[in-house]
């Protein structure tokens, strides 16, 4: 049997503990058991339903920090038994941790490291020839500077860069969206399907490439007002997104292939957007087999600011009356070999998966086979007919 993923304050809450506002969503039993939104604080887990039954709804209430300072309501537990059962091993008579997001759409950002990718396509099309990249990197210096990060996407400096990389054959799909106008926005899950801190993950059962992508994910509601953040784990299949880009939806998009969590952190006196811009987010996959891989992606490096990206996805050209989560990409992309020289990582069933962020705490999965998961089967009308049944609506 798969090792459990155990969680604990050590693990799970952020550098300074208690400190900042942490939101979260939980699993109540009772006479009817249900979802609802919750407040962390040292004194305990806080049950925030009578301030808004569900979390998309509490996002939407003007000055958000405020009106939970003001308002302390029943107590639920205590945060070190809410994080005790809420591992792989869970029992239902007691409160367990869900995703922090329901009724809110799930959004991803993709190629949002514009220098990182540049580069990778040139080592790519230089065929391995450390000469022949140089030579490229070389004339792209010529264009853009000494500095890959100096790309601004959409500038005159990325319209010429992308004129050198066309002449030299060198021009993708990718590149388009990486350093091009226009940001790579696409739908990551279906509304509630996402998975919480602790909970098994999914990967397609066909798959023989894939990886996590460690991410900082923001909470916006729907006037495009960004209230915090949280961790994100953007499950991707490679073979599949390689074999065609049209496969991008069952490369990103199967049970259990979101994870989204501990909680989120409400921007306030003691965390805002500028964190967010220098959050250094760190990757532990610790295999059954012995395998370790660490990686870490850098907020600094992010080619187009966070808040550009917001503006992108909510507009005029398209609204989320019940607000987003916006997953914002990821400058880390496996290499290391896992089994055979020169095959790559790839997950085995059983992995651990760890995120953690000093600001944003700790997610933590197991890597399981998307079929083999528990069904998803609690979507909008079983919500609806829940938060009804115990009169919240």
């Amino acid at each position: 049997m798969a090792r459990p993923v155990i969680l604990t304050p050590d693990n799970t809450l952020p550098n300074d503990g208690l400190t900042g506002t942490l939101i979260g969503r939980i699993w109540l039993p009772g006479a009817v058991p249900g979802p609802v939104p919750v407040l962390l604080h040292e004194d305990g887990v806080f049950d925030l339903s009578a301030v808004a039954p569900t979390l998309a709804g509490l996002c939407e209430l003007d000055n958000l920090p405020a009106r939970l300072q003001d308002s302390r309501t029943q107590r639920v537990c205590s945060v070190a038994d809410l994080l005790a059962n809420s591992g792989s091993e869970r029992d239902a008579s007691r409160p367990s941790l869900l995703a922090p997001a329901d009724l809110q759409v799930i959004k991803a950002a993709g190629v949002t490291f514009a220098s990182s990718m540049v580069e990778r396509v040139i080592e790519e099309r230089a065929g391995g020839d450390p000469q022949r990249a140089e030579e490229i990197r070389a004339q792209v210096r010529d264009v853009i500077g000494d500095n890959l990060r100096s790309i601004v996407p959409g500038s005159d400096n990325a319209t010429r860069l992308k004129t050198l990389l066309q002449e030299k054959g060198l021009w993708s799909q990718y590149l388009e969206v990486g350093i091009g106008p226009d940001a790579e926005v696409f739908t990551k899950a279906p509304v509630l399907a996402a998975m919480g801190s602790g909970m098994d993950i999914g990967i397609h059962p066909k798959s023989a490439w894939n990886n996590p992508e460690p991410e900082v994910v923001l909470v916006v509601n729907s006037r495009g007002q960004v209230l915090g953040a949280t961790l994100g784990n953007d499950v991707n299949l490679r073979d599949f997104e390689g074999r065609s880009a049209l496969l991008l939806s069952k490369a990103k998009d199967n049970n259990g292939s979101c994870a989204i969590g501990p909680f989120f952190r409400l921007f306030d006196a003691s965390f805002g957007i500028d964190d967010v811009r220098n959050c250094e987010v760190d990757l532990r996959v610790e295999g059954e087999d012995g395998f370790v891989l660490k990686g870490r992606s850098s907020m600094n490096q992010i080619s187009r600011d966070p808040l550009d990206i917001v503006d992108q996805t909510l507009n005029a050209n398209h609204q989320y009356p019940d607000g987003f989560l916006l997953y914002l990409g990821t400058l880390f992309a496996p290499t290391e070999d896992r089994d055979q020289p020169g095959n790559g990582f790839t997950h085995k069933l059983g992995d651990h998966v760890s995120i953690s962020c000093g600001q944003l705490g700790g997610l933590h999965n197991r890597v399981q086979h998307s079929d083999q998961l528990l069904p998803w089967q609690f979507g909008l009308l079983a919500f609806i007919k829940n938060l009804a049944d115990r009169r919240l609506i």
